[in-house]
């Protein structure tokens, strides 16, 4: 029987050390000393999450839940386990008494780590500088399983441990189970950046493919007969928001698809919204048929995943992409050019500029799709640099920002320290509405939001760096850039809120 103890010490030992091998050791260590049946929670606990999922607990809840605390570790895993599934089966009239009557009778069984521990985790905020990417290299080491195998078996199945379990259990053979599925969204492939098509026809080797960059709403779309699916990148499900795209992919010719593509608000001359327009199409509470008809919006694609009864994600695109041209109308697809010559690709891009889109993607044709990677053989090549940074803190402002959060405080995440590291502060780009808006779900940014993002997807230190020496060779020689209007560099921001 393993103590809820054990697992908040390894968290803890974890927490201490900023070496990304060690954590992995010590995480693989003690995965090898659970049993099956408590290894799946194990897992999941440690990575932050609950075989649960949400339960609809805040945090101030949790909080007011605390009891005094046991004096010494007694709380097996197992029956903390079983407490989460008798809090999701409480529903009805005085629920909320009677979970926080249930919380509390658990949290004074717990010690005081403990319950530090178990508030942390069920507000979704456990820190240790060791979630799913090092738990993946955990579960590898600890069952001998390739690293590669592990990888990809959690591009399709977000539940860690039940890899890890099957894994123990059978090895590599075990994870062969974990496949892409019509209608279960899986985390989209990203990229790379690129500063212009020179480099990224240096970068990529063999035949590219350009395709313009259009600055929408990544979507997911997918269809099994007469039922059609779309889910965000952060795998939302939009399906209601947007029933013209919907309805579109239900008459697509092919009984089953899962395609990648982005939505797009265009103006009434053909132009694209802005992202943060066409976002609108995707708030919390929409009247939709009233935006349908003041900002109609239209779904581009640009890989198909899975066409009737086949997945084709480890297949090179150069067939995915055919697979696309006979699954999707021409109409549907983003303009794509395959060829090696600089000159043609830079004119590809400055047309992609002129039609009002962010620039290109270059693509190398013989590389698979790697869902929930940002892959070597994708690259982004856009005029205005970005940067999706982390607000770190936000300070009250003054003056006529008095009452409001204003000054933000921005890091990037750095993998060798597994660290954020603040690049600096500031208030500047931030309207009125940004600022009530901000100040109420404390969630900021400059340029933009980008609610379609997770906080692991901001950018690291990695790209802060290969940025700066971009940057750094764009100087004029006389330690004066480009203007920012011209190639500048905007930030891009999102607070730690996992659910953005």
């Amino acid at each position: 029987m393993t103590l809820l103890s054990t697992v908040v010490a390894t968290s803890s030992k974890v927490a201490e050390t900023s070496a990304r091998s060690v954590k992995t050791r010590l995480l693989a260590d003690f995965l090898r000393t659970l049993d099956l049946e408590e290894l799946e929670v194990a897992v999941l606990y440690l990575s932050g999450e609950i075989r649960q999922g949400r339960i609809g607990i805040g945090p101030s809840v949790l909080r007011a839940c605390a009891q005094a605390p046991a004096s010494t570790p007694s709380l097996p895993l197992a029956e903390v386990d079983h407490a989460f599934d008798e809090l999701m089966a409480i529903s009805g009239s005085g629920s909320s008494a009677r979970r926080a009557t249930m919380l509390q009778a658990l949290f004074a069984r717990a010690t005081q780590q403990e319950q530090g521990f178990l508030v942390r985790l069920l507000a979704g905020d456990l820190r240790q500088g060791a979630l799913a990417g090092v738990m993946v290299d955990a579960i590898a080491k600890a069952t001998d399983v390739p690293i590669a195998e592990v990888r990809r078996a959690a591009m399709y199945e977000s539940n860690l441990g039940a890899i890890a379990r099957a894994a123990v259990a059978h090895g590599s053979a075990g994870l062969t189970r974990f496949q892409l599925k019509v209608m279960a969204p899986v985390d989209p492939m990203l990229a790379q950046t690129a500063k212009d098509v020179d480099e990224a026809l240096e970068t990529l080797q063999g035949d590219v493919a350009f395709e313009w960059k259009m600055d929408g709403a990544r979507i997911q779309v997918h269809k099994q007969g007469d039922l059609v699916r779309i889910f965000t990148r952060g795998l939302n499900e939009v399906t209601a928001a947007i029933p013209e795209i919907a309805e579109q992919a239900r008459l697509l010719p092919a009984d089953e698809l899962v395609l990648d593509g982005e939505a797009i608000a265009f103006t009434a001359s053909g132009r694209p919204h802005p992202f943060q327009t066409t976002m609108r199409r995707f708030g919390r509470k929409l009247d939709v048929a009233r935006l349908q008809q003041e900002l109609p919006i239209r779904a581009f694609y640009f890989d198909c995943l899975w066409r009737d009864k086949a997945s084709l994600v480890d297949r090179p695109m150069r067939p995915r992409a055919i697979v696309l041209s006979q699954a999707v109308p021409a109409a549907l697809l983003i303009p794509r050019l395959a060829t090696r010559a600089s000159d043609i690709a830079a004119a590809f891009y400055d047309e992609a500029i002129a039609r009002g889109h962010e620039g290109l993607m270059a693509k190398s044709l013989d590389a698979p799709y790697e869902a929930g990677n940002r892959g070597a053989s994708w690259l982004k090549i856009k005029r205005a640099h970005t940067l999706d940074l982390v607000v770190l803190a936000a300070e009250w402002g003054h003056g006529r920002r008095h009452g409001k959060l204003s000054n933000l405080h921005l890091g990037a995440f750095d993998a060798a320290t597994q660290q954020y590291v603040m690049l600096g502060k500031t208030f500047k780009g931030l309207t009125d509405a940004m600022l009530e808006w901000q100040t109420r779900e404390f969630l900021a940014r400059v340029k933009q939001y980008r609610l379609d993002k997770r906080v692991e997807e901001a950018d690291t230190m990695e790209a802060v760096r290969k940025l700066s020496d971009q940057r750094d060779q764009d100087d004029d020689g006389n330690g004066n850039a480009e203007k920012p209007q011209e190639n500048g560099t905007h930030l891009s921001l999102r607070s730690g809120s996992r659910e953005h």
